[in-house]
């Protein structure tokens, strides 16, 4: 990473960064924790993992709030610092902050209540029953409130909570973006579904879990992941964590659809990418911290839709699809009609469309910001959900399982965490366009297998900054353009209109 001139720091300062370090270290203890619970841990391990969780929680959040660090912060306030120093002090001045108005004690009993939501959204998830997972979920949405309220008694709560993933971008920003997804991209469904082009599907029958998951890994090696620093795994809900020195991916299959599977595995291979590209050199400052959602989930679609969806990528890769299944008879082109095909009745989110994904993110936004206005009561969030989903999709969800369980997000109390995905899929247009414009023709490179450019080129103008930037800083020193939504849109009509004869 390239780094500015260095000058002496201030006493203060290295002592905040090394007290910051400690609590980052133990930040990431929590978070292997956390995968080893939706991965590898024996279902009965809940009552124990509960209170690991929350013990570190409290020390974590009872070091970040201790008064000498206030004391650093105050001292450094008009200090003489780099542009890098002044950036740490910014970053770990909006957490001293944000957590020092929240008591300690409530900051266990959310992680111990979201380490209690897991096994019940797993398990109403399973039996397809709302009612298992309810309680907790009534339990959890009243913490959280009272934690926003804690920050900011004056604000919308939900605002509140959505600065904790994208405390760069306003609230504002998320609905309008929102909003002119709704309005521009549905014209576009309808008219895909009146259109009669029949896009082809070689990814028809049964194709064996075990033989999926050497697809994937072979994917991962196409790809380029490093094994030395990561590895695969199944989980009931995909997911990527961990660090540069360890960034983990899991992904899921279904006997029916191959292809699903497929992109969730180079959609997690994209935040993991990401996470390996932060500077080594700066693990535990907030230098080697990745930058918000937004700005992660536009790694992880950028990998999947602009690379994984695309015709070149299919013709560099379906031999090996043909390899691991010699079923499958179609040619590049067919197979990338089937990675784009708009289905008129898709219920879940991870296996949608390009198109037809945001709009599953406005239905649980919309559903979000009732609950935590206390507008809806969560024992009708399913009939809700399902009436949302007819008005928005032309679809019903015919059970809880496939309507509103089918996301993990809520058991760990994240609300305000959906408009980072369409923020991020937005943003991955913008951020892919200024990789064509630097780099040349990257369909050529993609059809030759190297997709080393293309990491380099993310890892240099996006990874190696770290958390140096805000989210609009970084776009535009990534891109050289404020944030706007017009490369997706144009991306998406000329990519659809193109496939669908429209």
């Amino acid at each position: 990473m390239a780094t500015e001139a260095t000058q002496e720091a201030p006493e203060a300062y290295d002592a905040l960064l090394d007290h910051y370090e400690t609590i980052s270290n133990i930040n990431g203890a929590s978070g292997i924790l956390s995968w080893d619970q939706e991965v590898m841990m024996p279902e009965g391990g809940t009552p124990a993992r509960s209170k690991q969780k929350s013990a570190l929680s409290s020390v974590s959040h009872d070091l970040l709030t201790e008064e000498q660090v206030g004391e650093w912060l105050d001292e450094l306030a008009d200090a003489d610092l780099t542009g890098e120093q002044e950036a740490v002090v910014r970053e770990i001045r909006r957490q001293y902050e944000r957590a020092d108005r929240v008591p300690s004690d409530l900051v266990a009993e959310i992680s111990e209540k979201t380490s209690e939501a897991h096994p019940k959204w797993k398990e109403a998830r399973e039996e397809d029953d709302f009612s298992i997972f309810a309680p907790v979920l009534e339990d959890l949405i009243e913490l959280k409130k009272e934690y926003a309220n804690h920050i900011d008694p004056d604000a919308d709560p939900y605002e509140v909570l959505f600065a904790d993933y994208e405390p760069y971008l306003d609230l504002e920003t998320a609905e309008q973006v929102l909003e002119r997804l709704r309005d521009e991209l549905v014209p576009l469904i309808d008219d895909i579904r009146e259109s009669d082009a029949e896009l082809a599907d070689p990814f028809t029958g049964e194709f064996d879990v075990d033989t999926q998951e050497d697809l994937a890994r072979d994917v991962l090696d196409t790809l380029g992941y490093d094994w030395e620093h990561g590895r695969l795994d199944t989980a009931p809900h995909p997911f990527s964590s961990g660090n540069q020195f360890d960034a983990r991916v899991t992904t899921r299959f279904d006997p029916e659809k191959p292809v699903d599977a497929f992109m969730s595995t180079i959609h997690e291979f994209g935040h993991a990418r990401y996470t390996l590209g932060l500077p080594r050199d700066q693990f535990g400052s907030p230098l080697g911290e990745s930058r918000d959602l937004t700005v992660h989930e536009s790694q992880s679609r950028l990998w999947e839709n602009h690379v994984g969806r695309s015709r070149v990528f299919w013709e560099k890769f379906l031999p090996a699809v043909k390899e691991r299944f010699p079923q499958v008879e179609g040619t590049p082109e067919e197979a990338y009609e089937a990675a784009n095909e708009v289905h008129e009745n898709n219920l879940i989110r991870v296996e949608a469309d390009e198109l037809t994904y945001h709009m599953h993110i406005v239905v649980r936004f919309e559903i979000e910001r009732e609950l935590i206005e206390g507008d809806l009561d969560v024992e009708d969030v399913p009939e809700v959900w399902n009436d949302k989903y007819e008005e928005y999709l032309g679809i019903r969800p015919e059970n809880d399982a496939e309507g509103c369980l089918q996301d993990i997000h809520w058991s760990h109390g994240s609300f305000g965490y959906f408009p980072t995905y369409s923020l991020g899929s937005v943003l991955a247009a913008q951020i892919y366009d200024a990789l064509v414009e630097d780099v040349g023709d990257v369909d050529e490179k993609v059809r030759d297998g190297d997709f080393d450019v293309i990491a380099d080129w993310l890892e240099s103008n996006v990874h190696s900054h770290g958390a140096r930037y805000t989210t609009p800083e970084l776009i535009e020193e990534a891109t050289g353009k404020a944030f706007t939504a017009d490369y997706f849109l144009d991306y998406a009509t000329e990519k659809y209109t193109e496939l669908y004869d429209l």
